[in-house]
């Protein structure tokens, strides 16, 4: 590698440059201050990603870097700044609630960088191992944050699940890769696609595509390996759960759809029916099965598949319009999900502590009106109910879902929308219908201002759709 390239591989590199080097210094003014600098070490996490966004944006063009293995384009920098925004956003809701989750650790800053890190290369990954580094350094760092209180029987067995099952979930991965590196003699996605157009494909080469998405799966918590999930939203610290639903999600959703659109965009007809299969498997699972939850953060866990298999219809189509849809999808969901886990980190009684069941939102609209309206507005925005924004992410991966003959596919997704709103409609019902059980503590904040923000986003998002289309249709060009 000449110094020249050497050089633009760095440029283009530097924010995921800047968090790495950050994540360090965090760490060492950690030790060195001890306990005391867990506010300031917060602080400058959030600074630090602030600046590594500002840097994407502003700072960074198109290239390729570390002989194509890193991939500077529209799509991988708004996948980007989704996921900066889905860490700013959980590590600013921890600010007033890490004690009381005793959370307040310097250490639990300094991870949620190196995830998001992760997630970064992750998503400019243009190469099968740089795509495996930057999904263990995520995965790492999310199996340690998911059992930080250690005090709590349930954060360390959420923990402990997380781990057991995503280190399954990598080796799957890892032999898929393999297989694929067996059948084609390359690991970077430009070559596996030329090679694979080059020759009749072969069953390997299928079984090798088939465990590398079911790693993926697993990351975006797909049925059918989604088992993780409910025990580790249930689990985990209410901040960390509320990182876990946003963030990687994002990152994880853009490598599924960077590498069957680039790499194996010679076998659609092979993935697209994986893809459909795990699509129609979350949509109906997520539907049904949190019709009985009590737990509010399980219910989310559920709402959370069924979610992952709306956005992998418009993946399903294979077209440009579909990724656009994936793209839009995700956006959405994560700034719905970031303001109901802010709704849910409120609920907090001064006597008990935080409250986790959905029974007690009762009469939430004459305790606290502002947020039982935002809640509300969040509810029937992930039912897909119409003005809202969680209708119109529905609507265009449905509608490429349509434009690509899936007809059934599409069929499926409206009536599982239909079953899924039932358990939406339930928890509106319980806050405006049903009789107060006591008052919440008074609500901090930056809560206050991520679940305002969501709703009015989610309220007004007509207003706004027109330039975030176009963003999502530049981004989706990236691979047509």
């Amino acid at each position: 590698m000449t110094p020249e390239i050497l050089f633009s591989s760095l440029q283009l590199s530097l924010p995921e440059l800047m968090l790495a080097g950050g994540a360090m210094l965090l760490l060492m003014v950690g030790v060195f201050s001890g306990e005391k600098s867990v506010t300031m070490v917060n602080g400058l996490a959030v600074a630090l990603l602030i600046a590594a966004g500002l840097v994407l944006v502003l700072v960074i063009g198109d290239g390729e870097a570390y002989n194509g293995a890193f991939l500077s384009d529209p799509f991988a920098r708004f996948m980007k700044v989704l996921a900066l925004i889905g860490s700013i956003t959980a590590m600013v809701m921890t600010v007033g609630h890490a004690k009381a989750e005793r959370i307040d650790k310097f250490e639990f800053p300094v991870l949620i960088v190196l995830a998001t890190l992760g997630m970064l290369l992750m998503i400019s990954a243009n190469d099968l191992i740089a795509l495996y580094m930057g999904l263990e350094l995520q995965s790492l760092a999310l199996y340690v944050v998911a059992a930080i209180n250690r005090d709590s029987t349930r954060s360390t067995e959420a923990g402990l699940k997380y781990f057991v099952l995503g280190a399954l979930s990598s080796g799957m991965l890892l032999y898929g890769a393999s297989l694929v590196y067996g059948y084609t003699g390359h690991t970077g996605f430009d070559e596996i696609a030329a090679a694979i157009a080059g020759e009749e494909r072969s069953l390997g080469l299928v079984f090798g595509l088939v465990f590398l998405l079911a790693g993926i799966a697993f990351k975006i918590s797909a049925v059918p390996f989604h088992m993780w999930t409910p025990d580790v939203y249930e689990g985990a610290p209410t901040p960390v759960t509320a990182f876990f639903a946003a963030a990687p999600k994002i990152a994880a959703m853009a490598v599924l759809v960077r590498i069957v659109i680039e790499a194996f965009e010679p076998v659609t007809l092979d993935w697209q029916q994986i893809v459909v299969f795990i699509s129609i498997g979350s949509m109906l699972l997520g539907a049904f099965a949190a019709i009985g939850q009590k737990n509010i953060k399980r219910l989310m866990a559920y709402s959370s598949i069924a979610h992952m298999g709306f956005a992998l219809v418009g993946l399903a189509a294979g077209s440009q319009a579909g990724v656009r849809g994936v793209i839009l999808y995700m956006l959405i969901y994560m700034v719905m999900t970031l303001g109901t886990f802010a709704c849910i980190l409120a609920m907090r009684r001064k006597e008990e502590g935080n409250v986790e069941q959905i029974d007690d939102l009762a009469g939430l609209s004459s305790t606290n009106p502002f947020m039982a309206l935002m809640l509300t507005i969040l509810m029937f925005s992930l039912a897909g109910i119409p003005p809202l924004a969680g209708f119109f992410g529905k609507y265009v991966v449905f509608v490429a879902a349509i434009e690509a003959k899936l007809y059934a596919l599409a069929i499926i997704g409206v009536l599982a929308s239909v079953v899924g709103a039932y358990y939406y409609l339930r928890i509106i019902k319980i806050m405006w219908f049903d009789q107060p059980t006591g008052d919440f503590a008074p609500v901090a904040g930056e809560l206050k201002l991520v679940f305002g923000v969501s709703g009015l986003f989610v309220l007004f998002y007509v207003v706004v759709s027109n330039p975030l289309g176009l963003a999502a249709d530049v981004a989706a060009k990236t691979f047509f």
